[in-house]
């Protein structure tokens, strides 16, 4: 049998890494990459095994080999620490992002998404990255945090470079690097600005309830504060720009599930986990064993990076029927795309209203919904979504 190995900057792979998956889970689904230096893992039951493990850290610093090639100092965000530091910044920031807690955002996220769409009649279509997926997100999380919306503009550059950098081999480009550095620096001083007026006249927003420490009596440091903010406010957007730009691809490539969604629209729940399922919007995350373990049959040493692959988890035939069939009744529907474990996405209920809202907003709108122009894909590995998706609505 030929030899597969993970090279995720193919080109191929980029554009659509899930033949790769497949092969590596049925040949070497525990897979010592050379080129990523790491283990890659590709089977649901060994990922989430993974994913709960306390053996395996979130903090790259511990891989053996580590080189800080430029760092800012200071705290650390909350998605690369663990305990006890992790429990302690997810705690005093956890409330702002429970179930009840983001239904209230619920009327301002449905006005959002139908003003564009208003918009996107009045004119026959529109680019749903840049007028709805982008926007919706980032506005809403720039006013739960205080931070006024009209600078939404000013973050996608900052943005895009610190995603850049989130992709497994971009530690080994120095240009990537320093760009990413100079992006974090910039948002730090914008938020930090943000915190001091906060500082000066509280308001009801997150950033002013982390200053009062409210409901717990603890406060954030303001380089902490900085970092949390940076934090909320790049993954607060990025991966639900993602889900609803994939979401509404697949859509379009599979008319049936459109139909019936259009049919029946209090399947739109279900459609959004599947639709999580099916192209998820973060591919994957990284860990470090803590100390040596046996991984599927492998002996994993001390210090070796582990790179789960969140999308290879959720087309695992042993645990999804039909992994290659979209199906927006599927139920039960345990994906992985947030993760699993201590680590699991802080925003998921947000993310999945905020999909929800505007893929349903857009599929009963417009019953002639369709691709007005080829899609155009991100180059990130991690982060798996869209640069373009034009839609025509008439």
């Amino acid at each position: 049998m030929e030899s597969v190995t993970y090279n995720p900057l193919l080109p191929e792979v980029r554009r659509d890494p899930y033949p790769t998956y497949r092969a590596l889970r049925e040949a070497d689904p525990v897979h010592r990459s050379p080129s990523m230096g790491a283990w890659v893992l590709t089977r649901y039951r060994d990922i989430a095994s993974a994913l709960r493990d306390d053996r395996m850290s979130a903090d790259g610093t511990r891989a053996s080999g580590y080189q800080e090639l430029q760092e800012v100092p200071g705290p650390r965000s909350m998605l690369v620490v663990d305990p006890p530091y992790h429990t302690r910044l997810r705690t005093l920031v956890s409330k702002a992002f429970t179930p009840r807690a983001v239904e209230r955002l619920r009327p301002r996220i449905t006005a959002l998404v139908g003003s564009a769409l208003d918009r996107a009649a009045q004119r026959g279509g529109f680019e749903l990255v840049h007028e709805l997926a982008y926007p919706l997100p980032v506005t809403v999380i720039a006013e739960m945090l205080g931070v006024p919306p009209e600078d939404w503009p000013r973050f996608r550059g900052w943005s895009r470079a610190l995603v850049a950098n989130l992709d497994p081999l971009s530690g080994r480009d120095p240009g990537q690097v320093a760009n990413a550095l100079e992006a974090r620096q910039a948002l730090g001083r914008y938020l930090s600005g943000i915190i001091d007026r906060r500082r000066l006249e509280p308001g009801e927003d997150l950033i002013s309830g982390l200053l009062a420490g409210e409901g717990t009596g603890e406060v954030l440091t303001q380089a902490e504060l900085v970092v949390m903010a940076n934090l909320l406010l790049v993954a607060g957007h990025e991966t639900t720009v993602n889900l609803i730009t994939n979401g509404t691809l697949a859509l379009l490539g599979h008319g049936q599930q459109l139909a019936l969604l259009r049919e029946q629209p209090e399947l739109i729940q279900p459609a959004v986990e599947e639709l999580l399922r099916w192209d998820s919007p973060v591919q994957l995350t990284a860990r470090v064993a803590t100390e040596d373990l046996d991984l599927g049959g492998h002996r994993v040493q001390r210090g070796e990076s582990v790179l789960a692959l969140l999308g290879a988890a959720n087309r695992d035939p042993d645990q999804f029927a039909d992994r290659d069939r979209l199906d927006i009744t599927r139920t039960p529907n345990p994906h992985l795309s947030f993760g699993r474990g201590i680590h699991f996405c802080l925003g998921a209920p947000l993310a999945r209203l905020e999909a929800q809202i505007a893929i349903a907003g857009l599929v009963a709108r417009f019953p002639k919904l369709r691709l007005a122009g080829e899609p155009e894909r991100s180059p990130t590995v991690t982060l798996r979504g869209l640069t373009r998706l034009p839609l025509a609505v008439q």
